[in-house]
C-alpha cells in the first residue's frame, strides 16, 4: 500500500480501494464480448457497488465534512478501525439522545413548577378582578358626577379665556379710557396707542354685527365711537394749546405735534380748524413783527431797542420799498422752511389720513360718484398755509407801497419801482405759486406802479405840447427828445436787469416804448410835416439817428431800431431826390433833362442850349459846395456826403442822356455844314463828373 507524506492512512486506503475498484470496473468492461449494455442488463451487487462508488462525487461539501470529522477523531485506516467506526458513531448518537432526554426531563419539571405558579397567579388575578369590579360598581356614580364636574369646569375655563380675550380685544380698560378721554392726562404714546386700539375695535365690531345677536356689536361700536370722538376732541384741544407756545425758531419741531397732526388728519374738519387757528396765530405774530420792523415799536406802543426801523433807515423810496419786500421775503422763506417739516416729511401720511377721513364723512358717502376728489397736495398745502401766515403783513405792505407809488412824481423812479415789484413778484411766484394771495397782491402793486408810470409820462408829454411846435435852429433833435431818450436809457438799463424771460423781453418792452418813446417820435414827425425839404427830412433823420443810437445798446429793442433805420432810409431817399432837384434846377438844365420825345425837340435850339450852357458854367464851380451847404445841419456828415454823391451821380446820368440827345440831333440835322448844338454846349459828362466829385 502506497502512503504519501502528510496524508491520512485512512484516506490513502480509501483512495487505493477506489482506484482498485475503478481499475476493476474498467477491466470488467474490457472483457471480450462485454459491453455497457450487457453489463447493465446483467447487473449484480458488485456492479451496483462499483456504479455507486463511481457515481459518488468526492467534491461534495458534506462528504468532505464527514472526512474532516474522521480526521479529527484520529481514526486509522485499518480494517479494525473501519469496522468500529459505525459502532462508535451509533454509540455516540445513543449517548447524545440520552443526554437530550435527561435535559427534557429537567425542562418538564421546570414547566410543572411554572404551571403551578401561573395557577396561583390566575387565582390571585381572579380575586383582584372580582374586587375591582365590585369597587368599580361602587364608585361609578361618583366618577360620573366627577367627570361631569370636570367637563363643566373645562367649559367654564374656556369661556373665561374667551371672555378675557374678548375684553382685552374689544373693551378698553379704565386706564386706557382715562388716557384717551381725560384732558388731565398727557398726549403721549399711550394716548396714540389707545386711540389706535379704539379704532381697531370699531373695525372689528363690524364682524360682530354679522352674527344674529347684533346688540353686543352695536353697543361696543357706540362706546368705541364715543371714546374715539372724545379722543379726537382732546387731541384737537391739545394741538391748539401747543400751537400757542410753539417755537418756530427751532426747525426741528416737536415730534408729538407732527404725530398729532398726522392722526388729526383723519378728521379733516378738525385738521382744517387747527390749520386755521395756526394761520391766524402766525398771521398776528408776523403782522406785529412787520410793524416792529417798520416803526421800531410794537402795536401796543412799546419801543423795541434792538429794532432798526425801516421808516427811518430807508430815505430813498426804492430802498424803502426794497427793504419792506426783503423783510416779507425773509419771513416767508423762514416760515416755509419751518413748516416743511410738517408737510413734506409727513406729506404722505397726512394725505392718507385726509383721504380716509373724507371717505368716512357722511356727505362724501352720499355725494355723486362723478364728483372729482381733491387729493391732498403737500406742497400746495404748504404754500397756502405760508400765504395765510403772511396775509396780515401783506396788507400792511400793500398800503405802504401804494402810498409810495402815489406820492412819487419822478418817471424813472416810477419805472424802477415797477421793475422792483416785478422782481419780487417773480420771486414769490416761484416760492408760493401762481395763485397765492401774496403774489396777487404784488401783481396788483406792479400794475398800479405801471399805471403811475404811464400817467407821469403822459403828464410830462402834456407839459411839452408847446415845445412840439418849435423846431431847433440847427434842425437837431429837440430838447424834449434828448430828455426822453435819457429817461429811456435809464428805463432800458433797469429793464435789462429784470427777470423777464428772453422770449418775451422784446414784447414786454414794446409797451414801455409805446408810452415813453413813441409819443416823442410822433411829436417829431408832426413837427417835420410843417417843414419844407430838405429841412424836414434833415430834422427827422437827425432825430431818428439819435433814437437808433439810444435803442441800439440793448437787444430787446432791435425790432423798433430796425423800423427806425427803414424810416431813415426813406428820409434819405427824399434828401437824394431833393439834392438831385437842386443840381437840375441850379444848373438850368431842368427843362432839357429827361426829354427824349418828339414834342421836346423844339426846346433843343441854339438859343436855349446857349443859355443853359452859360448858366451851367456859372453853377458848376460852386455846385458841390452849395449842395453840401444845403445839408450842413445833417449831423451825420458821412450820410450828407453819401446823399450828395448819389444825387450828383443821378445828375451825371441825366446829363449823359442830354449829351447823347444833342449828338443825335446834330447827326440828324438837315444842314450838316452848319455848326451843331455841341458847338454852343461843349461840356461833357466826364467834366461834370470831375467837377461834382
Amino acid at each position: 500500500m502506497l502512503t504519501f507524506p502528510g496524508s491520512n492512512p485512512f484516506n490513502q486506503d480509501m483512495a487505493v480501494d477506489s482506484i482498485s475498484l475503478e481499475s476493476l470496473g474498467n477491466s470488467l468492461l474490457a472483457l471480450p464480448g462485454t459491453s455497457v449494455s450487457t453489463a447493465s442488463k446483467g447487473s449484480s451487487p458488485l456492479t451496483e457497488k462499483v456504479t455507486a462508488i463511481l457515481s459518488t462525487s468526492y467534491s461534495d461539501v458534506e462528504f468532505r465534512e464527514a472526512l474532516s470529522l474522521l480526521d479529527a477523531r484520529g481514526v486509522e485506516n485499518s480494517a479494525k478501525s473501519r469496522r468500529r467506526v459505525r459502532l462508535d458513531l451509533h454509540k455516540e448518537v445513543l449517548d447524545s439522545n440520552s443526554s437530550i432526554i435527561d435535559e427534557f426531563g429537567h425542562i418538564a419539571e421546570q414547566l410543572c413548577r411554572i404551571k403551578a405558579t401561573l395557577d396561583k397567579l390566575n387565582e390571585g388575578y381572579d380575586d383582584m378582578r372580582e374586587g375591582v369590579i365590585v369597587a368599580h360598581a361602587a364608585t361609578m356614580p361618583a366618577l360620573g358626577e366627577a367627570k361631569a364636574h370636570l367637563d363643566a369646569r373645562s367649559q367654564v375655563e374656556t369661556k373665561r379665556k374667551i371672555l378675557e380675550s374678548f375684553k382685552e380685544h374689544f373693551v378698553l380698560t379704565g386706564e386706557e379710557i382715562a388716557a384717551l378721554t381725560s384732558k388731565s392726562e398727557p398726549v403721549d404714546d399711550q394716548f396714540f396707542d389707545t386711540l389706535l386700539k379704539a379704532k381697531r375695535i370699531c373695525q372689528d365690531c363690524e364682524i360682530l354685527l354679522g352674527f344674529e345677536g347684533q346688540k353686543l356689536g352695536s353697543d361696543l361700536m357706540a362706546q368705541s365711537s364715543k371714546n374715539i370722538h372724545l379722543g379726537f376732541q382732546k387731541l384737537y384741544t391739545w394741538v391748539q394749546r401747543e400751537f400757542k407756545t410753539l417755537n418756530l425758531e427751532n426747525l426741528q419741531m416737536n415730534p408729538s405735534i407732527r404725530k398729532a397732526l398726522r392722526v388729526l388728519a383723519e378728521r379733516p374738519s378738525l385738521f382744517q380748524s387747527c390749520l386755521d387757528f395756526f394761520a391766524e396765530a402766525r398771521e398776528r405774530i408776523l403782522s406785529d413783527a412787520f410793524h416792529v420792523a417798520l416803526t421800531g415799536t410794537t402795536t401796543l406802543g412799546v419801543e423795541e431797542p434792538s429794532a432798526k426801523p425801516i421808516d427811518l433807515a430807508a430815505h430813498d423810496l426804492l430802498r424803502y420799498v426794497g427793504d419792506m419786500f426783503a423783510w416779507i421775503h425773509s419771513a416767508t422763506v423762514s416760515e416755509r422752511e419751518t413748516l416743511e417739516v410738517l408737510f413734506i416729511a409727513e406729506g404722505e401720511e397726512l394725505a392718507r389720513g385726509l383721504k380716509s377721513g373724507r371717505d368716512a364723512e357722511i356727505w362724501r358717502l352720499v355725494a355723486d360718484e362723478d364728483e372729482s376728489d381733491n387729493e391732498f397736495n403737500a406742497l400746495r398745502a404748504l404754500g397756502d398755509l405760508v400765504d395765510r401766515d403772511v396775509a396780515g403783513a401783506s396788507r400792511t405792505l400793500r398800503q405802504r407801497v401804494e402810498q409810495v407809488i402815489r406820492s412819487n412824481e419822478d418817471i424813472i423812479s416810477a419805472y424802477k419801482l415797477s421793475m422792483l415789484i416785478n422782481f419780487y413778484q417773480i420771486t414769490f411766484q416761484k416760492l408760493l405759486g401762481m395763485d397765492s394771495n401774496l403774489v396777487e397782491c404784488i401783481r396788483s402793486l406792479e400794475e398800479e406802479a405801471l399805471r403811475q408810470f404811464r400817467s407821469l409820462v403822459r403828464d410830462h408829454i402834456a407839459t411839452l405840447q408847446g415845445e412840439f411846435q418849435h423846431t431847433p435852429p440847427d434842425l437837431g433833435p429837440p430838447a424834449f427828445l434828448h430828455d426822453a431818450l435819457k429817461q429811456l436809457k435809464a428805463i432800458m438799463k433797469t429793464f435789462e436787469s429784470s427777470l423777464s424771460s428772453n422770449d418775451s423781453r422784446e414784447g414786454d418792452f414794446e409797451k414801455v416804448l409805446a408810452e415813453a418813446f413813441e409819443p416823442f417820435m410822433s411829436g417829431c414827425d408832426n413837427m417835420a410835416e410843417s417843414m419844407q425839404l430838405p429841412d424836414g427830412a434833415i430834422f427827422l433823420v437827425n432825430c431818428k439817428l439819435t433814437a437808433v443810437k439810444c435803442l441800439g445798446v440793448a437787444d430787446f429793442t432791435n425790432r423798433r431800431a430796425d423800423q427806425l433805420k427803414d424810416s431813415i432810409r426813406t428820409e434819405t431817399a427824399k434828401l437824394i431826390e431833393d439834392q438831385h432837384r437842386f443840381f437840375c434846377e441850379g444848373s438850368g438844365l431842368s427843362p432839357l433833362l429827361g426829354h427824349n420825345d418828339e414834342t421836346s425837340k423844339e426846346q433843343l435850339n441854339k438859343d436855349t442850349i446857349l443859355k443853359a450852357s452859360r448858366r451851367l458854367d456859372e453853377f458848376l464851380p460852386s455846385a458841390l459846395m452849395d449842395a453840401m451847404e444845403r445839408l450842413r445841419y445833417l449831423q451825420d456828415s458821412s450820410l450828407a456826403h453819401e446823399v450828395t454823391e448819389l444825387a450828383a451821380k443821378r445828375f451825371c446820368e441825366d446829363f449823359k442822356g442830354l449829351e447823347q440827345e444833342l449828338e443825335r440831333v446834330d447827326r440828324d440835322s438837315e444842314n450838316p455844314g452848319e455848326p451843331g448844338l455841341r458847338s454852343v454846349f461843349p461840356r461833357t459828362t466826364t467834366e461834370i463828373q470831375v467837377l461834382l466829385s
